[in-house]
């Protein structure tokens, strides 16, 4: 796939994201009205009951706070892994949840770790490296208005805050990395314009024909002959004698 195919808008850029930031509401819609049980089934780790958590965490959250700031990281970021790696959005959110689960169950501490904020991580881990391993302008521009926008969440892949689970931010940290390596393949290269071809000759560029030496634009190009190849025009003379 191209670049002019591949960072195309379409209605899964916006639509999806919206889907699934309404998702998780609705799941703490439920939570607060009827189910306050599964705030319970989270991530647990190193038990077998933990297990459920890799699945539902990212769809549980504490408080109105803890999914509010959660919200906004979370549109946004799915929106740009929609709009430009479509081809492996699906894979990278799915894939995303398990392994960075799967890596917090084995490392976490003793407590019930939820919350989306390690997809999150997933996320911004995977658009940075993912664009810096491209070198494509657009991409590499996304991974610096990562930095930009979230690069202070480095600090909290460390243990720097009581009651935060610092394991699921580095489970997402580390997952991001490891699919930007995966998924290499499928990095976006700039387009090869046909000036960059090896059998290019600037001098018979047509759009370059139209400047001068010194990059004046010329108007009106004259004809270009060869006096080699060019043919003399035949000329045949008729004679008429006059009557007497």
């Amino acid at each position: 796939m191209n670049n002019q195919q591949q960072f195309r808008y379409s209605t899964g850029v916006i639509a999806y994201p919206v889907f699934f930031v309404m998702l998780i509401w609705v799941v703490f819609w439920l939570q607060v009205r009827f189910l306050p049980e599964i705030k319970s089934f989270g991530i647990y780790p190193q038990t077998f009951e933990g297990l459920r958590g890799v699945i539902f965490s990212p769809f549980i959250h504490g408080d109105i706070e803890h999914i509010y700031h959660n919200t906004i990281p979370l549109f946004v970021l799915t929106m740009a892994l929609f709009y430009f790696y479509r081809d492996i959005a699906w894979k990278v959110l799915f894939y995303g949840i398990l392994l960075s689960g799967l890596i917090t169950w084995y490392i976490g501490r003793p407590a019930n770790h939820i919350g989306a904020s390690g997809l999150i991580y997933v996320l911004v881990s995977f658009i940075f490296f993912k664009g810096v391993f491209a070198k494509h302008y657009r991409l590499v521009a996304l991974s610096l208005l990562m930095v930009f926008l979230y690069g202070s969440m480095i600090w909290y892949v460390f243990p720097v805050k009581e009651g935060m689970s610092w394991e699921g931010h580095l489970g997402g940290l580390i997952t991001g990395i490891i699919f930007s390596l995966i998924f290499r393949k499928t990095i976006a290269k700039p387009e090869k314009y046909y000036w960059q071809e090896p059998n290019y000759n600037e001098e018979n560029d047509p759009f370059l024909k139209h400047f001068d030496k010194d990059g004046n634009f010329i108007e009106h190009l004259e004809a270009e002959t060869n006096p080699e190849s060019e043919e003399l025009p035949e000329i045949t003379y008729h004679y008429k004698k006059e009557d007497d």
